[in-house]
């Protein structure tokens, strides 16, 4: 993978098939798949280089996502958080045009269709 200088991290891969759809810049898109366990945050930490790069979080309004941006938060004071309305719950259930919106929110480049 290029080595891109700006990484969303979301929970599941639904989240992410979302967010590909939507995004119109060059950024890379980690999967968390729930909650981290020490080690594998470790590892997503040195594999992806997140403590050199802008980093954004965008998981679910549950309390499986509260508990993993709290994780990330403490791992990742830089990162930027991104919030979906707490109505949709869950990123992959979030209307495409909701999700632009909070991604323009965090100066994330849209495709301009998704802002209808």
């Amino acid at each position: 993978m290029a080595n891109v200088g700006k990484v969303i991290i979301v929970e599941g891969r639904s989240d992410k098939i979302q967010i590909e759809k939507i995004i119109d810049e060059d950024v890379e898109i980690i999967c968390t798949n729930g909650t981290l366990g020490v080690e594998r945050l470790e590892e997503l930490l040195i594999e992806h280089d997140l403590d050199n790069k802008d980093v954004y979080i965008l998981v679910d309004e549950d309390n499986a996502g509260h508990k993993l941006r709290k994780q990330l938060s403490m791992e990742l004071p830089h990162a930027e958080h991104i919030h979906i309305d707490k109505t949709f719950r869950e990123v992959a259930a979030t209307p495409q045009s909701e999700l632009a919106i909070a991604l323009i929110g965090s100066s994330l480049s849209v495709n301009p269709i998704f802002l209808v």
